[in-house]
């Protein structure tokens, strides 16, 4: 099959952020180098361009051209609800996940509050960190209600839960409530993570509903503080 010129192009300068070989900061080569280099038009390297720019690699500026983001900072869309591996695969990212913990478990009562329980539920824990190039910055603790779960495995967890949700189990996931607060690192925290001597790590916390409004998740994301952005879309209506 054909692959696109700009294609094969974005590719090429996409690997060179990602790897180190261009750093955050630096200005790529004008529209007009690159169409000389490639021996193509600056119509197919402004596709390139546009490429790189969508997916969190260059910002471009008038007057400065093309400038090099730091692709080790990721994006988390505050309002949207989206899987890490969604976020990481929109930036052609590779980050490691290692499960630390999996099991049932009856619920703490603080878990058993943050779930609305009964005493009768058990309910998955999962904790899981991930790698980032060379360095461990997210601590995710996922607590699902069994009833909705009935089975989960680590090759599950290491890969995708919420693909294995829906596609698998075919559970609707609908909408949830995010609070986001700046925390005292713990010592799970301080054993799992690659803290390079940050004391607070942000947590987002999750709580997840199906689409009969059941509340069947709740999760605490913990991000080192230099790490990662939380973001989101804004109009103003008129």
């Amino acid at each position: 099959m054909r692959t696109n010129k700009y294609m094969n192009i974005y590719k090429e300068w996409s690997d060179k952020i990602k790897h180190g070989e261009i750093k955050a900061g630096e200005v790529l080569p004008s529209e007009n180098e690159l169409a000389e280099r490639y021996e193509t038009s600056r119509e197919t390297i402004r596709k390139a361009l546009n490429l790189l720019s969508q997916n969190g690699f260059i910002q471009k500026i008038r007057g400065k051209g093309s400038i090099v983001l730091d692709v080790q900072k990721m994006s988390f869309p505050i309002s949207g609800l989206v899987s890490f591996k969604e976020v990481s695969n929109n930036l052609n990212m590779q980050p490691i996940t290692t499960v630390h913990n999996l099991g049932l478990i009856k619920p703490e009562p603080f878990i058993k509050q943050q779930l609305q329980a009964s005493s009768k539920d058990e309910v998955w824990k999962v904790v899981r960190s991930r790698k980032i190039g060379v360095e461990n910055v997210i601590l995710d603790k996922d607590y699902f209600l069994k009833k909705y779960v009935p089975m989960l495995t680590t090759q599950i967890c290491e890969s995708s839960i919420y693909e294995y949700l829906e596609k698998q189990l075919k559970l609707s996931i609908s909408f949830a409530k995010k609070e986001i607060v700046v925390e005292d690192c713990t010592n799970e925290d301080r054993e799992y993570l690659d803290l390079e001597g940050f004391s607070h790590i942000v947590v987002v916390k999750n709580y997840v509903y199906l689409e009969n409004a059941s509340l069947f998740q709740y999760t605490e994301s913990r991000h080192r503080l230099d790490k990662f952005r939380f973001v989101d879309f804004a109009r103003r209506g008129v």
